[in-house]
């Protein structure tokens, strides 16, 4: 058993791109070598700007051999009435390179067969990883690739050398001109030669002393360190960032850090201003006092080691000067620009080719708004907030400040309409509206900034499914999957009651004459994409599939009572005595789909024949008045249980009438007393998709 070492050197990766390539190395280099049926222990990954490795432990020597049972001729066509081999016998031997020794005469389900088994001896792992190194290398995934020189080999950024070992060999190969080596090079300025790796075990410790630490996570510790150090130094604490951490630690190969200090009339900056352009720009630190008040310094990210950690700290402060005073000049001249002159702006601002400006978005938006703000029955202070917030929620996007640092949308909106003197709710609205930004992200607190990001969301998917940009598996350019996704987790988490249907219909009229497919199916595709949405939700949240199907087939018109339903039924489905609940459910369903279309009718007791019919049907009355108020205090497992209630009187039901009786009018009663059961619990799930 040996340690595979695979390091591809190249010229300076993004930082962004090193991760997702690392992780796609190591879990393709272990597929192939599956694939291959070489024996191996587990990956570990290495990286830095100039270098992605992996190393795999307990490689085995050779590949393992394959035996193979190959099926030829009948028996009694492979050899003659004297047992002696037949010309089909010595084809078969011949085909499949065998002496006829070695057939034999194998039992099969079909009769006697002559048979051979073929073994395959593994070749050495070496000579197979020839082949695979380079398959993988050139399999990564990048954002971008590019080519340089002559050669036709696409990679994130140049290669410049590749180490392949297995033990103390070197696994030899030729990639876009490059020969496998045992070489790699140290830091680019502190130890700028190459380094002979004896041994893949010695890899990690070689690179250390040439200023390389290419283990990310001693790296990371590292940085961190680096960075407390130089807080502490400074009289404050680094402003929590892991994210920042992360892409400085992709960066560097050597991290020290260094501080620096600006103005303190920068200070009178909003913080974020401050904050986005240290970190956005040039990676910088922010700072804070024990008062998580913003302190006017800073901490870099050098990678060398530096003789005057204070002079360095100096070149830093020209440049994060230059960005602050830029920020500070979009800023001043931002305030000067009243909100409805931003608002004017809009109009020459496209949101999407067939759906216009946005400014005929947030006129859009703003009717929506109000029409949830009516539909969830809030109050009119509530409605007029969400009118006024729809109005300015964009304005920010011609600010200088926002198109200088994009990721301050929405939070410049809600400073200017500080500043401007809007309510507080009106300018918290402006920014939550873009929530949530990101998978797991928070999401609005405000009601109105709820309804508000509800509106923005919809019109959003509306118009782009009236168009036809619908997100494929592929593709989803104006992130539709997530914009639904927030819309479910909002109403989910304000509790909203309003139709999603009815909402539906409301954002697709607003397009008007940029409609180009038929309303009804727009609405039912839209209506299926949420519904998609609210069963990834729910999966990830662990519930049964099975029961998700159940309660989703039904109805998700309601979202806060789709949850309700789908906990309700969890825990339903836990009782020991779940299985011949759903039995009897399924088989008051199936009778009736039996039944073809029968015209509804009302129950007429005086058509019962047995007592089991009046009982099934007086327990359906109480049953379904307890649903009733069990529902309007929005007790659903309560309600479901009630249900529940009903199996035993349908078991004694079923076993004491037959419901396709011979008499039309016996038959069409039985059939309506099920069909009201059926009604009943066909409010909360299909039964008929649960697996009991």
């Amino acid at each position: 058993m040996k340690t595979l070492l695979l390091e591809i050197g190249t010229e300076e990766i993004p930082a962004g791109y090193i991760a997702p390539a690392l992780k796609a190395l190591s879990s393709r280099l272990l597929q192939k070598m599956t694939d291959a049926h070489i024996g191996h222990g587990a990956a570990r990954t290495f990286g830095t700007p100039r270098r992605l490795a992996v190393t795999v432990e307990n490689v085995a020597d050779r590949q393992r051999s394959l035996t193979d049972e190959i099926i030829g001729p009948p028996a009694g066509i492979g050899f003659d009435e004297n047992g002696q081999p037949t010309l089909a016998a010595k084809k078969f031997a011949e085909k499949t390179g065998s002496s006829l020794k070695a057939l034999k005469i194998k039992k099969t389900d079909r009769g006697l067969y002559l048979s051979v088994k073929k073994t395959e001896k593994g070749s050495a792992t070496r000579t197979v990883l020839q082949t695979i190194l380079p398959e993988v290398i050139l399999s990564m995934p990048f954002p971008k690739t590019m080519r340089w020189g002559c050669i036709s080999v696409s990679f994130a950024r140049p290669i410049r050398s590749i180490l392949a070992l297995l033990g103390g060999q070197i696994v030899p190969f030729v990639l876009g001109g490059i020969k496998s080596n045992r070489c790699v090079y140290g830091h680019s300025f502190m130890h700028p030669s190459r380094i002979k790796v004896s041994h893949p075990d010695t890899y990690v410790q070689q690179l250390r002393k040439a200023f390389v630490l290419v283990d990310g996570k001693e790296r990371r510790e590292r940085v961190e360190d680096e960075i407390e150090t130089a807080a502490k130094g400074l009289g404050g604490k680094v402003l929590t960032d892991g994210a920042l951490v992360d892409t400085v630690n992709n960066l560097v190969e050597y991290p020290v850090a260094v501080a620096g200090a600006f103005e303190e009339a920068f200070l009178e900056l909003p913080r974020e201003i401050l904050i986005t352009a240290m970190r956005e720009h040039q990676k910088y630190f922010a700072l804070t006092d024990e008062n998580e008040n913003l302190m006017p310094c800073f901490i870099a990210m050098n990678n060398t080691v530096v003789k005057n950690r204070d002079l360095s700290g100096k070149g830093h402060e020209r440049v994060i000067r230059a960005r602050l005073k830029d920020a500070q000049f979009f800023y001043q001249s931002d305030l000067e620009v009243p909100f409805n002159v931003r608002i004017k702006k809009l109009k020459k601002v496209l949101f999407q080719a067939r759906l216009g400006s946005m400014y005929e978005k947030i006129m859009r938006v703003q009717e929506l708004g109000a029409f949830l703000a009516d539909a969830g029955e809030y109050d009119s202070k509530i409605k007029e907030q969400v009118m006024r917030a729809a109005l300015l929620c964009k304005a920010d996007l011609v600010s200088q400040v926002a198109v200088e640092f994009p990721k301050l949308q929405g939070i410049m909106g809600r400073i200017y309409a500080t500043v401007a003197g809007e309510p507080p709710l009106v300018a918290t609205a402006i920014e939550e509206h873009y929530r949530p930004t990101y998978s797991g992200g928070p999401l609005p607190e405000t009601m109105t900034g709820a309804i508000l990001s509800i509106a923005d969301k919809i019109d959003s998917i509306c118009g782009c499914f009236c168009v036809g940009l619908v997100p494929t598996g592929a593709s989803d350019p104006y992130a539709l999957r997530r914009q639904g996704i927030g819309i479910a987790q909002i109403m989910l988490y304000k509790k909203m009651p309003f139709s999603i249907k009815e909402m539906i219909e409301k954002g697709i009229g607003l397009f008007g004459e940029k409609k180009t497919d038929d309303k009804n199916e727009t609405g039912q595709k839209i209506y299926a994409f949420l519904k998609r949405r609210m069963v990834h939700l729910l999966s990830e949240e662990g519930f049964s599939k099975d029961v998700i199907a159940a309660v989703i087939h039904v109805s998700v018109d309601h979202i806060p009572e789709v949850w309700k339903r789908v906990q309700a039924l969890e825990r339903l489905r836990s009782a020991p005595d779940f299985e011949p609940l759903a039995i009897a459910f399924k088989r008051v369903v199936n009778i009736i789909k039996q039944a073809g279309r029968v015209e509804t009718t009302d129950v007429d007791e005086k058509q019962f024949q047995h007592g089991c019919e009046s009982d099934l049907y007086n327990a359906y009355k109480k049953v379904q008045k307890r649903v009733r108020e069990n529902l309007k205090r929005g007790d659903f497992s309560q309600a479901l249980l009630d249900i529940a209630g009903l199996r035993k009187p349908v078991d004694v039901f079923f076993d004491g009438v037959m419901v396709m009786a011979e008499d039309i009018k016996i038959r069409h009663n039985r059939l309506a007393v099920l069909g009201r059961i059926a009604a009943l619990f066909g409010k909360f799930a299909d039964f008929s998709k649960i697996s009991a």
